[in-house]
């Protein structure tokens, strides 16, 4: 009798092969039989009618500080991610001198959106060490696999202090000393090491991420730590300024390590790089002997906007600034106030608090034709004639008085969806064509961050409800979108054990009724430590998520199994598909 028996799902295996009806035995948390199973099961999943996929790798989150303390992992978790890598865009909680704690919770709350208040409370800070960091991860058992990223930020404060904060050049002693904190990291089981290079990406204080003007000496002499090892993913995030000649040393890295690169590719009005040209330096630099791998999103990476979010059009209005402290019960009858309603859409917006944010703060506060209602029914993909300008005029208001419209509605909870990124010519046509090359890799999703701005961990669910089954126009097929999640995102980080439904692989895996898969409307949730906010969405369709041959999720409720674990190093190919 096997553990668990999937019967009678179509199967999509991750290889990218043509969907087939089977079943799916289970034991010993590893898949042992995919075909026809004629042995009863102790649990036995009835799978007719839906999809059984491997659990989905999500190699772009920053549940750092969440993960220590949260057995869940909601968001990701909800979604059919059974393996998430953290520590990306070189931030992260080690290594950690003791006098570093509050810095580094700053630097993430500034860049990721994370309350600081809630890592302040959640966290036990019982490391130093980026080894001892792996180890506190490993006490509390949980939902999904975790993996890391040795992340520059920490690396650098660690070994050069305030002038590692401030952005200092090192010397070459320094450089070195980075260089084998990175290589303990990686020695110790992380899967990276991560880099922030834009603008956007600031402290709590304003102050620029360490390793924002590193040198191309700097990068490759960290990087190198890769090649000594012989594992490891170089994962940044940049606003590939011209001066900087990114895809020089990344080629150069790649080339010299032998290890992949991988960077946030991504239509932007901040980058000096068109999408088509970043695609185009990526294809020069592999064709001649580079490993480089471009992270797409699937949606137009974009803010929701509340009156309880992190931002919104009035924030920088003085009426909204004098009770934006208030507590939530006070300002929404202030909010109703039609005088108060009147002053605020009279008033001009004060200075951006950072003058190189000031385009960013421009589209948050006046970009009324790219902003749009998000609806009941999330819409990813709206119409120009659906931007707030359009119904403005439609309606004869002025865009703000449809901004705070919308906002009001639902007591209050209303969003406005603003897609700043890859939402080009009003669609996202152009993400299709990505999805289809092999020099890129799903990505960006930033599940457990920018909690009270942007909510796209969900993606997994994305991909199959708008590019397999609910777009009008330039469908992927199913098969390629569960490799491209599964698959391709695991061997990119050299997890061969996982992401393909085959004998001797780990039972991770998604039973999902694709015809009944839909996204549900966001919410503001204020449930982390210290009542910290995040943003959630949740999904139906999801029958069951099994993570290593347990039950995790049932029909979008969590189970008491926890079987996710560290995963340390590269994960090698199961021994039985070997020998055959």
């Amino acid at each position: 009798m096997h553990d668990i028996v999937i019967r009678g799902g179509t199967i999509v295996d991750g290889n990218g092969g043509t969907p087939f009806t089977g079943d799916i035995a289970i034991d010993s948390g590893r898949i042992s039989a995919v075909g026809s199973v004629n042995e009863a099961g102790r649990e036995e999943i009835d799978a007719a009618g839906q999809i059984v996929t491997p659990g989905f790798v999500d190699i772009h989150t920053h549940y750092d500080g969440q993960a220590t303390w949260d057995d869940v992992m909601a968001p990701s978790a909800w979604h059919g991610v059974t393996t998430v890598i953290m520590g990306n865009c070189g931030v992260g909680f080690a290594p950690a001198r003791p006098d570093r704690h509050q810095w580094l919770i700053g630097l993430m709350e500034g860049v990721e959106d994370i309350p600081g208040t809630a890592l302040a409370e959640g966290m036990t800070w019982n490391w130093e060490s980026f080894p001892e960091y792996l180890g506190a991860l490993e006490a509390l058992p949980r939902t999904i696999d975790v993996a890391c990223h040795v992340p520059h930020g920490a690396v650098r404060a660690y070994v050069m202090g305030e002038r590692g904060a401030a952005n200092e050049a090192p010397t070459a002693d320094e450089i070195e000393a980075m260089s084998r904190i990175v290589e303990e990291g990686l020695r110790a089981g992380a899967l990276g090491f991560s880099t922030s290079r834009t603008v956007i990406h600031k402290s709590v204080d304003g102050v620029l991420v360490p390793g924002t003007t590193a040198t191309a000496e700097e990068l490759i002499g960290i990087g190198r730590a890769m090649g000594r090892v012989g594992h490891g993913v170089f994962e940044m995030a940049s606003d590939l300024m011209p001066e900087w000649n990114e895809f020089d040393w990344m080629t150069r890295l790649s080339k010299e390590t032998a290890m992949p690169v991988t960077f946030a590719m991504l239509q932007s009005p901040l980058k000096a790089m068109h999408w088509t040209d970043q695609m185009a330096a990526t294809k020069a630099a592999n064709d001649g002997g580079a490993n480089i791998r471009a992270q797409i999103s699937l949606r137009g990476t974009g803010v929701l906007m509340a009156w309880r979010g992190t931002v919104h059009p009035f924030v920088m209005r003085p009426s909204w600034q004098a009770i934006a402290g208030k507590p939530w019960a006070e300002q929404l009858a202030t909010l109703r106030d039609p005088a108060f309603r009147a002053k605020l859409l009279a008033e001009d917006n004060l200075p951006p608090p950072h003058p190189d944010t000031a385009a960013l703060f421009m589209l948050v506060t006046q970009g009324w034709t790219m902003q749009f209602p998000l609806g009941e029914e999330p819409d990813y993909e709206p119409a120009p004639d659906r931007s707030l300008a359009a119904l403005a005029k439609a309606s004869g208001r002025s865009s703000a008085e449809v901004a705070y419209d919308v906002m009001m509605e639902e007591d209050g909870t209303g969003f406005l969806y603003l897609p700043i990124l890859n939402y080009v010519d009003g669609n996202l046509d152009f993400v299709k064509g990505l999805l289809e090359r092999d020099d890129t890799v799903i990505s960006l999703s930033d599940g457990g961050a920018h909690c009270g701005t942007i909510c796209d961990a969900a993606s997994p669910t994305f991909l199959l409800t708008h590019w397999v089954k609910g777009r009008t126009r330039g469908r992927i097929p199913l098969e390629l979108a569960i490799k491209r999640q599964c698959r391709d995102t695991a061997l990119l980080y050299g997890l061969a054990d996982r992401g393909l439904l085959a004998p001797g692989y780990l039972a991770d895996v998604n039973v999902i009724d694709l015809d009944r898969l839909k996204l549900g409307k966001p919410w503001l949730a204020f449930d982390l430590p210290a009542g910290g906010k995040r943003l959630l969405q949740k999904a139906d369709g999801y029958t069951a998520t099994i993570k290593s041959g347990a039950i995790t999720f049932r029909n979008g409720d969590v189970q008491s199994a926890r079987p996710g674990r560290v995963v340390r190093g590269p994960q090698a190919e199961p021994l039985l598909m070997a020998a055959e």
